[in-house]
């Protein structure tokens, strides 16, 4: 296999060759990193944020648009679908990487991430080295990185800033809210490995999650996208895993309904906990239904329920009829 940044680099590369159609700017910084705009200063949209999506999982990954249905309101959705759950979903896609640099601040995710080793105790569980003369990165940020920023992320990486690309959307676009319920299988994953389940005995994982609209600033879209997973999102891995037993505790704690958080919107959850991440239960980021096949024992488990109630309020849906 390539390593996670060639092939990031090669979904970028095409990117850039459809940047009109896909709505994306380019800027090339003074050292020499090439960012694309996915929904900062350019429109983006879906599309772009479907390549997104590509990118942070290095492209290792089948990422489509497909309809979501809620109480009979039909709005968009991603689904995802991977054989390499771990390395795709957490070596690379996972956001675990605070990038800050003077006045700068955004979320890293994606194949550059294994170059820096963010989180080193993820890596080391994974027994995963990467190892790339290029360095790609996602950034989920409300302004365009600069040179300071640029530089910090490639010396970080091992490389030099000419050679790192950067993909840039605000939670409060199209393409960034896209590329969160893209997130719905690495959710998952995620929730199971903070469990202690040993995440590479997953073979195949798949999943779908309502795209979240637009409805209002970065704080309530981030909350809106992340019901989307809370409340709409819904997972399929097949799993080689023993004891049976064992594997049932680790299925039944998954869902995000076991959260003491679980049951209203997040925005409302994150506004109660004045808006500290640190204060929320983090049991509740996980998908809302967790569907496991066990190859060992030959049996499909279940759990977990949607929660269409909630995303509605989530989403702000208003029915207007002729006469309102």
């Amino acid at each position: 296999m390539q390593s996670l940044n060639e092939l990031g680099l090669e979904v970028f590369e095409e990117m850039l060759d459809y940047a009109d159609e896909l709505q994306v700017g380019v800027v090339e910084l003074e050292n020499g990193t090439i960012v694309a705009d996915a929904g900062v200063e350019a429109l983006g949209g879906l599309g772009a944020g479907i390549y997104l999506s590509r990118i942070c999982m290095a492209d290792l990954a089948d990422i489509q648009p497909t309809p979501f249905e809620i109480d009979g309101i039909t709005i968009p959705g991603v689904q995802v679908g991977t054989d390499h759950p771990a390395i795709s979903c957490m070596a690379s896609q996972c956001a675990m990487w605070q990038v800050k640099a003077g006045k700068y601040f955004g979320m890293g995710s994606g194949p550059a991430r294994a170059l820096a080793r963010k989180t080193k105790d993820l890596y080391d569980a994974l027994e995963f080295e990467e190892y790339a003369d290029v360095g790609v990165l996602v950034l989920e940020s409300e302004t365009l990185p600069d040179e300071e920023a640029s530089k910090k992320i490639a010396d970080a990486c091992g490389i030099d800033p000419a050679d790192l690309r950067l993909a840039v959307a605000p939670t409060d676009s199209v393409a960034g809210l896209v590329q969160v319920s893209a997130r719905v299988v690495e959710t998952g994953l995620h929730k199971l490995f903070t469990l202690g389940f040993d995440i590479r005995t997953i073979k195949m994982g798949w999943g779908r999650a309502p795209i979240a609209p637009v409805v209002g600033k970065a704080t309530k879209c981030m909350g809106a996208s992340n019901d989307a997973i809370i409340y709409g999102g819904e997972t399929y891995y097949t799993v080689d895993y023993e004891p049976f037993d064992e594997l049932l505790g680790y299925l039944k704690a998954t869902p995000s309904e076991t959260s003491k958080d679980y049951g209203a919107p997040f925005y409302q959850t994150f506004k109660a906990c004045g808006f500290d991440f640190f204060k929320v239960d983090h049991h509740v980021f996980a998908p809302a239904k967790v569907v496991m096949n066990d190859l060992k024992s030959r049996r499909t488990l279940v759990a977990g329920r949607l929660n269409p109630a909630v995303l509605k309020e989530s989403f702000g849906f208003e029915v207007v009829n002729r006469e309102g």
